[in-house]
């Protein structure tokens, strides 16, 4: 994974934007990446839960843009992709339930109020009127999913749940369609500020995942 990371680091533009500042950069994925099995139940379960938490709900962050988006170019690779996330969420529900409950790491554990706050921003940002705003955050969302699925299929095979091959957009179809659709320097700034909010609610859940486990460990 941090070597297919490294490659596309140095792509310019949407693809290499995703790879810098996604999900795949976050230190506590690159701490699973160099070595999954640091990971115990407990975090399995974590991992799973929040981003069930996140996205597993409909209608989510692609289901809200593709009401939102009118483009003509963008329509195909809304129909696959709001499919192809259709499928993911049927994984990470099973994912959450052969991974088992999570626990709170406190007295005053706070954190599914913080994941349900970030929900809450990232339905805000997909049901946005700005024109661009929600499919930026769509397209950022199918592009990181593929490297937040490497730790779903590992959690998945550790829990044993079948993990099917992804059907959402590839990464190249889904710069591909950020290209088609940046036409104008406002609609391009849209985008842009679609998919940074969505990774930045990313990053932030792999850092309040990350405190949860050293919160665990330092017991």
């Amino acid at each position: 994974m941090l070597g297919q990371n490294a490659q596309l680091v140095t792509q310019p533009g949407f693809v290499g934007q995703v790879a810098t500042f996604g999900s795949d950069t976050a230190p506590y994925v690159r701490l699973i990446a160099e070595d999954f099995s640091l990971l115990s139940g407990a975090d399995m379960a974590d991992i799973a839960h929040f981003l069930c938490t996140l996205h597993g709900r409909h209608p989510g962050v692609i289901d809200h843009a593709a009401t939102k988006t009118t483009e003509d170019a963008a329509r195909e690779w809304l129909l696959q992709a709001t499919e192809g996330f259709a499928a993911e969420r049927a994984f990470l529900t099973k994912l959450t339930v052969a991974a088992g409950p999570i626990t709170g790491v406190s007295t005053d554990d706070q954190s599914n109020a913080a994941v349900l706050g970030q929900r809450k921003a990232l339905e805000m940002l997909s049901q946005s009127d700005r024109s661009g705003c929600a499919i930026g955050a769509a397209i950022a969302l199918a592009a990181d999913w593929h490297f937040i699925r490497n730790i779903l299929e590992r959690i998945a095979l550790r829990v044993g749940v079948e993990a099917r091959a992804s059907i959402l957009p590839t990464i190249e179809e889904t710069a591909d369609l950020h290209s088609r659709l940046a036409t104008t320097s406002a609609l391009e700034r849209a985008l842009n500020f679609g998919r940074e909010q969505l990774l930045n609610q990313h990053r932030g859940l792999w850092q309040l995942l990350e405190a949860r486990r050293n919160t665990r460990l330092s017991r």
